[in-house]
């Protein structure tokens, strides 16, 4: 599922992850790692609610 998200994302807005890329490279460290947890928070969550 997470790769067909993925290349949706690539194939239908290119410019957009690079854009994001970019964002991302500029960020401090600290920063990402905790968008990373929030993701994978988010990610546990959201199948919590899917298979209840």
């Amino acid at each position: 599922m997470v790769l067909i998200i993925e290349g949706l994302v690539y194939a239908l807005a290119p410019s957009l992850v690079e854009r994001l890329l970019e964002a991302l490279r500029t960020m401090p460290i600290e920063t990402r790692r905790n968008l990373g947890l929030v993701t994978v928070a988010t990610g546990f969550l959201l199948l919590w609610l899917a298979r209840g």
